[in-house]
């Protein structure tokens, strides 16, 4: 009785191999029907073209979100104001009463609010950034959209917060007799560039934040030690005169102290007693640009990999 032997499997196809590139002739097969690699990512233009077409979508769901986020709070949006000048009331009792720093700041009160309000914008649309993919798995992995879109729609929350905090600030300085002036017209250049600056940011922290979670446990030291590097709470010049020069040249090329001196020379009349150092309008320029189109094009480069894994 002789044994019959089956035949061998028939080698498997470079499409059927992991790691390899697709069969020729499927690729031209899916060419001839038009059909696309799902979830690749589109050219550049294209993409920015997506994304502006969805800019509706963009305003829509960061509104959603910042009136869902005190939606179960008693007090409602107050927190929005509320936040930001109990820092403030923290920071001038420990720096201003204890450390006695209000007595060698002319507009303490002012000079420390500007201050907190400025910084917690950053701060908080990095924070916010990092957690953009990986805090909305559920909406990236169900729906097909430029990914760009969430962190740009965070960082447009925190602008509106502190646009409603502006408000508050604008107040705080006429109480303590700072006069209203041409200067405060300022205030709208340095926004801008800051919400440039800040998308940048958030667009890069959520592409780090999307592949290692743990960056967002992380991310509130870097932010503190941020915050006393940027003179929020004291007068910078007074540390960086004594200071060896390139750490001097650091700590004033820091763009958050950029900005919020930038806020300052257009609220405060006694900041405008020296005249504003000449590399300010040009950093705050520069490192809005900058940030802006890095965090876009590191961003872009990994639409590919968002929601998945």
């Amino acid at each position: 009785m002789t044994q019959t032997l089956a035949p061998p499997a028939p080698a498997p196809t470079r499409a059927a191999v992991p790691g390899t590139a697709p069969d020729p002739r499927l690729r031209a097969l899916a060419a001839a029907h038009g059909l696309t690699v799902s979830g690749a990512r589109p050219p550049l233009t294209a993409y920015t073209r997506q994304l502006w077409a969805r800019r509706h979508f963009i305003a829509s769901f960061a509104t959603a979100r910042l009136t869902a986020q005190y939606a179960t709070a008693r007090l409602g949006q107050i927190w929005q104001v509320a936040t930001p000048l109990l820092n403030a009331g923290v920071y001038y009792l420990i720096f201003g009463v204890l450390l006695h720093t209000r007595d060698d700041i002319p507009d303490f009160i002012p000079f420390l609010c500007t201050g907190v309000f400025v910084f917690t914008f950053t701060q908080s649309a990095v924070l916010a950034g990092t957690r953009a993919i990986s805090g909305n798995l559920g909406l990236v992995r169900a729906l097909h959209f430029p990914r760009a879109c969430l962190p740009i729609a965070l960082t447009l929350i925190q602008l509106q917060q502190l646009l409603l905090s502006m408000g508050v600030l604008a107040a705080i300085v006429l109480v303590c007799g700072v006069p209203l002036t041409w200067h405060w017209l300022l205030m709208i250049p340095a926004l801008l560039l800051q919400s440039v600056f800040n998308t940048g940011l958030a667009l890069i922290m959520a592409r780090i934040g999307a592949r290692t979670t743990d960056t967002a446990q992380l991310m509130p030291f870097v932010l503190r030690t941020w915050m006393y590097a940027s003179g929020v709470f004291y007068d910078l010049s007074a540390f960086t005169r004594t200071a060896p020069h390139l750490v001097a040249v650091l700590l004033d090329c820091n763009p958050t102290l950029i900005y919020i001196d930038l806020m300052r020379y257009a609220l405060i009349d006694t900041a405008r007693a020296a005249p504003l150092p000449p590399h300010v309008w040009p950093l705050a320029l520069t490192w809005a640009v900058l940030a802006g189109v890095v965090g876009y094009l590191y961003f872009w480069k990994a639409e590919e990999e968002y929601g998945r894994g």
